[in-house]
């Protein structure tokens, strides 16, 4: 009688396992399989995101929060998402910040040893303008904010502070390297002006050398005094450097203007495909429609949201009925604030919405190797990793074969509060800061095969958990 009990209890593990498993045919070979064959060669061969990326770059350029620019991508958005056929398209209104550059930034390197050299620089977002006639002062240079707790404020006074700290090229992948520095150039303006800086200067956060500075988010603490705040061309910076160890006390001149607005409205741009048998359970697809505007935002992120709306077409054009609803999603203003991600979440929360699953490609349009992915949870990552490991078989024939707990993606983040499994799209890094966030990143730095790749791995994933579940 044990014998059979326990033999019982192990053949109910065994369903409860199997249940758990994208369904198997009697041939071994996964249901669902044609079906992503299918989503391949149509987006391969028939794909529109490379073109819809064209108009994006080159008919609107860049999309700053509160921009006209802005305001004509949230149209392009949601008119391109209407000819897809998708099943309902509209948009969700949202309160965004308004800072913009009121004039080009100018700098120059002041020494006894060279006279003076221009360099290029950018501004940082959020930071404030150095006035009209510019500023000069002496320059300090130091290589990690930390450097900065052990200085005596004498120091510091009435300097600029220069933060070179360059990539760490020992990182396989740049995200790393990134990750490692990014801290510098959110907090380090307010760090300098404690100890009396006129203003900070940070090296461009780049993996490779060239002219063209980086631009990203800052923020300033309360209470303290607001410096400009800007970013060197990593040639620039090593060339800055390298005087400072013969000339000492040579000098900086930063003139340019940015200021801050009032809030302005905009939108997030929302365009789904309903499941047949669980509408209810949302599959989220998406990326951010705003960039910065001092390139076309190609890469950043043109490319996750021409690949999100590929989605939705494909599955329209095949006339693949999802299971659970599939729905797109253009977030506004992931670089500096996230307010459209905070909105869509506190919405979805307020309605009780079930996502179970939010996919984001914000990390370039180029060749795709995976997922990564979080959860409010340990224990229900390490389980719907294990699914997904599952998905090998049909995945790793397109190349699609890193599936591993990380950071999803800055807009999609909020939603695992709500329950959600949230995943980012993971292509090929190494090339991805040489155009991030500066003039470089344009059109033509997108290779059509390896963008149509990223939006059908997208689709099979989708497609996949809706047919599945976790």
């Amino acid at each position: 009688m044990h014998s059979l009990v326990t033999g019982f209890g192990a053949f109910v593990c065994l369903l409860l396992y199997l249940s758990a498993m994208p369904f198997i045919t009697q041939n071994g070979r996964f249901s669902g399989e044609q079906e992503i064959r299918n989503i391949f060669n149509h987006i391969l061969a028939n794909g529109k995101c490379y073109s819809d990326l064209e108009y994006l770059c080159k008919r609107i350029g860049g999309r700053l929060s509160g921009s006209p620019q802005a305001a004509a991508a949230v149209e392009w958005g949601k008119q391109t998402l209407e000819l897809t056929n998708a099943d309902s398209t509209y948009l969700q209104p949202v309160m965004v910040p308004h800072w913009l550059r009121t004039s080009p930034e100018k700098a120059r390197i002041i020494s006894k040893h060279i006279g003076w050299q221009e360099v290029n620089i950018c501004a940082l977002g959020n930071s404030v303008g150095t006035g009209p006639w510019g500023i000069s002062a002496p320059v300090l240079m130091i290589d990690s904010l930390e450097m900065l707790d052990k200085l005596d404020k004498k120091m510091v006074q009435g300097k600029i502070v220069y933060l070179n700290r360059a990539f760490d090229q020992h990182f396989i992948d740049p995200f790393d390297a990134y990750s490692a520095c990014v801290g510098g150039r959110y907090s380090g303006a307010s760090k300098a002006a404690k100890l009396g800086a006129v203003a900070y200067v940070l090296r461009s956060l780049a993996s490779n050398s060239d002219e063209h500075p980086h631009t990203g988010g800052m923020a300033y603490e309360d209470g303290i005094a607001k410096i400009p705040a800007a970013a060197i061309a990593t040639r620039d910076a090593d060339l800055l450097s390298g005087l400072l160890t013969k000339d000492p006390n040579l000098a900086l001149y930063l003139n340019f203007s940015c200021e801050n607005r009032k809030d302005r409205p905009s939108f997030n741009v929302i365009g789904e495909v309903k499941g047949t048998k669980y509408p209810d359970e949302v599959i989220v697809v998406g990326g951010h429609l705003d960039s910065w505007d001092n390139g076309e935002g190609a890469h950043d992120d043109g490319a996750g949201c021409v690949q999100s709306i590929e989605v939705i077409r494909t599955l329209k054009a095949l006339g693949i009925q999802p299971t659970r609803t599939i729905r797109c999603v253009l977030f506004m203003n992931e670089e500096n604030g996230a307010k459209g991600a905070q909105e869509y979440a506190s919405w979805a929360r307020k309605n009780g919405e079930k996502c179970i699953a939010a996919i984001e490609s914000d990390r370039g349009g180029f060749s795709p190797r995976g997922f990564t992915m979080e959860t409010a949870s340990d224990s229900v990552t390490a389980k719907n990793l294990a699914t997904l490991q599952q998905y090998r078989p049909i995945l790793e024939q397109y190349g699609l074969h890193m599936f591993e707990k990380g950071f999803s993606g800055v807009d999609v983040k909020y939603l695992k509060d709500n329950g959600a499994t949230c995943l980012g799209l993971v292509p090929d890094p190494q090339r991805y800061f040489n155009y991030h966030h500066t003039p470089n990143d344009t059109f033509d730095k997108i290779n059509e095969r390896e963008l149509k790749l990223g939006a059908a791995a997208m689709s099979a994933l989708a497609y996949l958990i809706s047919e599945n579940g976790w």
